[in-house]
């Protein structure tokens, strides 16, 4: 597998690789290859297993002697004291069985992991076999539904390394986790055998479901029910089973009624293994699971006038409700979108194997394409690793396929509900991996979440059409949402679009200065927040600063273009008047010779006054109560003359996006310099953090927050300040290397990655409030950071302008890159940029060229490449070099006709003397 992080010994001990479809739930492949974390029940389940679920292996002679049976495990890692409280059970009772610790097993295993692919190799000389389990689930750029299977792939490779044949049985065990009124069935399907565990509830109950374990190889056999005994009788009734010579024995049992349930069921595969041969076996794991509620905040019951909606009238949210207060209650619950698409399990299993070969090899298309790119290792590990939370439990797809999200995963529930405006800001892998679905969530954001004066909470309501949520819109999710439809209509083109949420978008930026925004932004239209500041740190900021007036200047800057392309040209005038203002006042006001900070008085209560009738915090306590100290006399929860790790995250965003510069460049370059300074710290043994320990002992950190020597620290300072939390770490170091000071950027990736090394913290596994948490996909932005990735399809724009960075082996730097419609790599060396698609179709009527290709006494040619390396010149008549935009003169050239590239051509641009 190209270019995989390699994990082994006690550097496998915390691995959990998740294995599922976005908006599916997924399980994990554990680093000595055990089936764990089962969370397709439509909630997180941290920790569990599904009974004594594995695949195990049996070898025999071609005369039927067996020689040798494993569970496909490795060593259980230490501590073997038992974890957990349970009667008979847990610490004190030693390793769980479930584990399979118990059984024979690998005594080594080497994970080798690149996301989207794993494998798991199994050593043992004394086994006749070199085995290897390699897992999947597809992962597509663009293609969304075949991106959201509920399924998980896997292929062994058994290799026989004796001078005999050998009869190889391969068998996957899993319990069927639906306990009471439910059934193990076997059938043949089209050359698919199938093992069908199912409920027999009714289909609309919340506990219906079915899993379906599935292979094409030709010699199967199957076991639909373990015995049913007590004590340890039916694992050990299983074992004599399968270690018996030949087939599996089968074994049918009735149905139980009202039975915990303890059934498992067996599904086996046998080939013949020549010496010195290979074969390949592939197993599929299918669920459906299709009914999902609110299960941690449910709506409130519906009054009885409430069932019947009003002729005519809408609640104003463009959702055709018939009018808000006479709408008919939303449904509690709701279908997984992939339950719309596939009857059951089984139905899922016969589409995945009729589109294995197609689905795998796109997979690892995109894998290769991705792990082949240039970039340092820490810069692709943080890439890869974090796209996978869009496979796991934090993510949803609502019974239409539009997109939600949790902030993380609890243990057995969701954290902090709500596709939280926030916290998703900072998530760059979904608009360019999968742009529709994040379209979906501005959709969502922008029918069912925005208020009638443009306020928005930052937390959208489960089941849609419900009451939104009476907590204050906080700035940087307000202003964010607007960035992030700024972002959407450049990466998508799509203008139509665009307008549909207009209305809306133009709403939420006035809701700045409107009469009813409850915590006085902006009311006098100056630029510069003030007022009662909520941001994703969970409490309010009282005075400017550029952390979140930051939002708002890129809210109307993006706010103005948007105007312009809905025709609505004085809008946009306005947009830039306040722009120009509150630009001005921020460059003048809030920046120290070093960085940004918070402009307040610590000893002014008189900030409070206007908002003193209300309440703040967690849980809700009155205002004076929250923000004052009378001890100390003095605000809480400022960040005063601070640096912070956000100070300029809304130039990062700009930057990204296309918007240019916010601030002075000077000063964003100072600022982030000063972030590095003083934030990052090589270790943390000796630092105080009373808050969450996300970094410890020796690991280097990046947190939130510092206040250099001779600067006040508040006595009682912003939540989460010592904090190291990876998200803005992420975008941190990628603002840094984007604005060219890429060694220390680096090193601050580096020092996330480092932690999540298989030993200390699972690498597929990113905490912050909660697991797979969605802050984390920033990491992405440092793909297109590290590339100088620009992109505007409204006008067929495309460039790269790659960082200066440390490159081993190679003068090349090679990039994956991906837009709507089209994703593909590009090659830059010094005097020539390839840029290929690899999937979908792309126009290029402007190509943003590095600085490298313009050089004295050469011309730019440009010509296209097919797959077979034909050359077509472009249109040479239509040809034309400007200047670049920003601090240094880049190449552009224009295309006139617009080109086309679709999957193998290549455009090629090279720089080369006059002919």
């Amino acid at each position: 597998m190209h270019n995989a992080f390699v994990y082994r010994g006690a550097k496998t001990r915390e691995i959990s690789f998740p294995l599922g479809g976005i908006g599916t739930g997924c399980l994990g492949l554990a680093g000595t290859g055990r089936l764990i974390d089962w969370e397709i029940f439509n909630r997180p389940a941290k920790g569990s297993v599904n009974g004594f679920s594995h695949f195990a292996i049996k070898a025999e002679t071609a005369a039927g002697e067996l020689l040798d049976a494993r569970v496909l495990h490795g060593d259980e890692p230490a501590p073997y004291h038992g974890s957990g409280r349970t009667q008979f059970g847990g610490f004190g009772f030693g390793v769980s069985r479930e584990t399979m610790a118990g059984l024979p097993h690998f005594p080594k295993t080497e994970f080798r992991g690149a996301f989207p692919l794993a494998e798991v190799e199994f050593a043992d000389p004394l086994f006749p076999c070199r085995f290897t389990l390699a897992a999947f689930n597809p992962f597509i750029p663009l293609q969304a539904d075949d991106s959201s299977l509920p399924a998980a792939f896997f292929e062994f490779t058994v290799a026989n390394p004796t001078d005999q044949t050998i009869a190889y049985t391969l068998a996957m065990t899993v319990k069927n986790p639906y306990g009471e009124n439910a059934e193990n069935s076997f059938q043949n399907h089209a050359g698919i055998s199938q093992l069908k565990l199912r409920s027999l509830l009714p289909a609309a109950d919340l506990k219906y479901g079915d899993l379906t374990l599935a292979t094409d190889a030709a010699d199967t056999s199957v076991q639909e029910y373990w015995y049913r005994g007590k004590w340890f009788d039916t694992l050990t009734v299983f074992w004599k089973d399968f270690i018996k010579p030949g087939p599996i024995a089968n074994r049918t049992l009735p149905v139980r009624g009202n039975d915990a349930g303890n059934d498992h069921g067996t599904l086996a595969a046998r080939i013949s293994v020549a010496a010195g041969q290979t074969a390949r076996v592939r197993f599929l794991l299918a669920w459906n699971n299709p009914n999902c509620s609110n299960y941690w905040n449910p709506p409130p019951a519906p009054k009885a006038d409430d069932a019947e909606p009003a002729a005519g009238g809408c609640c104003g949210q463009g959702c055709n409700c018939g009018g808000k207060d006479n709408a008919a209650p939303p449904a509690p619950t709701w279908k997984n979108h992939y339950a719309t698409r596939f009857a059951d399990s089984a139905a899922t299993a016969a589409y995945a194997f009729q589109n294995w070969d197609r689905l795998e090899t796109a997979t690892r298309q995109f894998q290769e394409t991705l792990f082949a790119s240039t970039l340092p290792r820490p810069v692709l590990d943080a890439v890869s690793a974090n796209i996978s939370i869009l496979k796991t439990p934090t993510c949803l797809r609502l019974e239409d396929g539009s997109f939600y999200g949790w902030e993380g995963c609890g243990c057995d529930s969701g954290c902090c509900e709500g596709s939280c405006t926030h916290v998703w800001n900072y998530a760059y892998a979904l608009p360019f991996l999968f742009p529709d679905l994040e379209r979906s969530m501005r959709n969502l954001d922008y029918r069912h979440n925005l208020r009638d004066d443009g306020g928005m909470p930052f937390r959208l309501q489960l089941p849609l059409g419900r009451d939104r949520s009476t907590f204050r819109p906080c700035a940087d999710g307000q202003f964010g949402g607007v960035i992030k439809v700024y972002r959407d209509w450049k990466i998508s083109g799509d203008t139509a679009w665009l307008r549909t949420l207009w209305p809306g978008v133009k709403q939420s930026i006035a809701f700045a200065w409107a009469p009813t925004n409850e915590d006085q932004w902006d009311p006098e239209r100056t630029g510069v927040l003030n007022g009662r500041q909520h941001h994703t740190l969970d409490m309010e900021l009282f005075g400017p600063n550029s952390w979140l007036t930051g939002f708002y200047l890129g809210a109307l800057k993006a706010g103005a273009e948007m105007a312009e392309a809905c025709g609505e040209p004085d809008t946009a005038a306005e947009y830039r008047a306040i722009f120009a203002r509150g630009r001005d006042w921020v460059d003048r006001n809030l920046f120290n010779g070093d960085y940004f900070f918070q402009k307040i008085d610590l000893a002014n209560q008189a900030m409070l006054a206007p908002f003193a009738g209300s309440t703040a915090g967690y849980p809700p306590a009155p205002l004076l109560d929250t923000y004052w100290s009378p001890e100390h006399g003095e605000l809480k929860y400022q960040v005063g003359d601070g640096c912070g790790i956000d100070q300029v995250v809304a130039q990062w965003h700009a930057d990204l996006c296309g918007l240019g510069d916010l601030f002075d460049p000077a000063k964003t370059r100072s600022a982030l310099t000063a972030i590095h300074r003083h934030n990052y710290k090589p270790s943390m043994r000796g630092f105080f953090n009373p808050c969450r320990l996300y970094c410890l002992n020796d690991e280097a950190g990046t947190t939130m927050f510092d206040w250099p020597e001779g600067k006040r620290k508040p006595m009682i300072p912003i939540p989460y300040a010592e904090e190291t939390m990876h998200g803005f770490e992420y975008m941190a170091g990628s603002h840094l290397i984007r604005r060219g000071l890429v060694a220390k950027g680096l090193a601050m990736v580096k020092a996330v990655r480092d932690r999540y090394d298989g030993e200390r913290r699972n690498p597929w596994n990113e905490i912050e409030c909660g697991s797979n948490y969605a802050r984390s996909m920033a990491a992405y932005a440092l793909l297109n950071a590290c590339s100088g990735f620009e992109f505007d399809r409204t006008r067929g724009m495309i460039g790269f302008a790659p960082a200066r960075l440390p490159r081993a082996g190679t003068a090349a730097f090679a990039c994956f890159w991906a837009l709507d419609g089209a994703w593909g790599r590009v090659t830059v060396t010094g005097d020539t940029l390839r840029l290929e698609v690899l999937a979908g179709r792309l126009e290029v009527a402007e190509l943003r060229l590095p600085a490298t290709l313009k050089q004295p006494g050469r011309a730019l040619g440009a010509r296209l490449e097919d797959a077979a390396g034909e050359r077509t010149p472009t249109a040479p008549q239509g040809t034309t070099i400007s200047a670049g935009r920003r601090q240094h003169s880049r190449p552009v050239l224009n295309f006139t006709p617009t080109v086309v590239l679709t999957p193998g051509q290549t455009l090629c641009v090279v720089s080369a003397p006059p002919a």
